[in-house]
């Protein structure tokens, strides 16, 4: 495994007429790992991508792919051999089939015949006969990511991968992805599912309107517990308590806080800022932050979640 980034993008900016959609972005991947890249809907992630797979040219910013620069011509035929791209898309030819497209990408890529285990370990070998407009949407989006990872290439960029397919499939998708990254290669990928990020990822990079708002593990993203109070409880009561607690309080049907606590420690902190003000018989859920917490409450809205 290679000791530098597979990806570094610094100070990354893209704006269409007079709305930067990419503001001032700056990130790594690391190699032999995957990345997940989330986002709301027109949060700049699929732009993003775009400009490091070299589908667009930024406005302004550094892009280096496995140790090149990705602006450089010099260095565009190389890169093309070693990353692999998945447009959301797809980008699939319509009229030939599922199997004489990944057989074409194949042979581009010097290994003949290789797209019959690759359409194996996707599920699409009984569809291989089946022209690519007659396939169901989740099955064009497994031909997409064969052509992508066909090549075996050391870095794999997919936007959406498995938006459409079913969960099963999608669970096989999974572990075919985990398993290129074992192989060594990266992934950089984005989804809007959580728990593809959570069960995938190896760092996740949540960009919103533009910029980057967090950046780490999941554990390190997901940190923290949640506490919903089962009573009826007053909006300034419930403030009241997260201030006393070093508290959030989060939006829902019943009080909700957000502290960067073990749970031993909220609940300690809590239940005695409860009976200090006379509620002694609160039933409290505790749980520790999921993803998709932390999605919603640093992102506008969690809109296109």
């Amino acid at each position: 495994m290679s000791p530098h980034p597979a990806l570094v993008v610094s100070s990354l900016t893209k704006a269409y007429r007079s709305r930067r959609v990419v503001d001032d972005v700056s990130f790594s991947a690391a190699a032999g790992e995957i990345t997940a890249v989330l986002g709301p809907n027109g949060a700049g992630k699929t732009t993003t991508i775009e400009c490091c797979a070299g589908l667009r040219t930024p406005d302004s910013g550094h892009i280096e792919v496995l140790g090149l620069d990705r602006a450089a011509r010099a260095n565009a035929a190389e890169l093309r051999s070693r990353v692999g791209v998945m447009v959301q898309e797809g980008g699939l030819p319509q009229a030939p089939t599922a199997g004489a497209v990944l057989a074409h990408v194949a042979k581009l890529h010097g290994r003949p015949g290789a797209h019959v285990a690759l359409a194996e370990s996707l599920g699409l070998t009984d569809r291989l006969a089946t022209a690519v407009r007659r396939l169901s949407g989740g099955e064009r989006q497994r031909v997409a990511v064969g052509c992508a990872m066909i090549g075996e290439p050391d870095l794999l960029f997919l936007d959406e991968p498995s938006s459409g397919v079913d969960p099963h499939s999608r669970r096989d998708l999974w572990q075919l992805l985990a398993g290129v990254r074992d192989r060594g290669a990266s992934i950089v990928v984005t989804t809007h599912f959580m728990d593809e990020a959570e069960h995938l990822a190896d760092r996740i990079v949540v960009i919103d309107e533009g910029r980057i708002v967090a950046n780490g593990t999941v554990a390190e993203l997901t940190a923290g517990t949640l506490v919903t109070l089962d009573a009826d409880l007053e909006g300034d009561v419930v403030a009241e308590l997260a201030a006393a607690v070093g508290a959030t309080t989060v939006a829902g049907a019943r009080p909700t806080l957000e502290i960067a606590a073990s749970q031993a420690e909220v609940l300690h902190r809590l239940t005695g800022a409860l009976m200090e003000r006379g509620f002694g018989r609160v039933a409290l859920e505790v749980r520790p932050r999921s993803l998709e917490n932390v999605f919603l409450s640093i992102t506008r809205t969690g809109a296109g979640a």
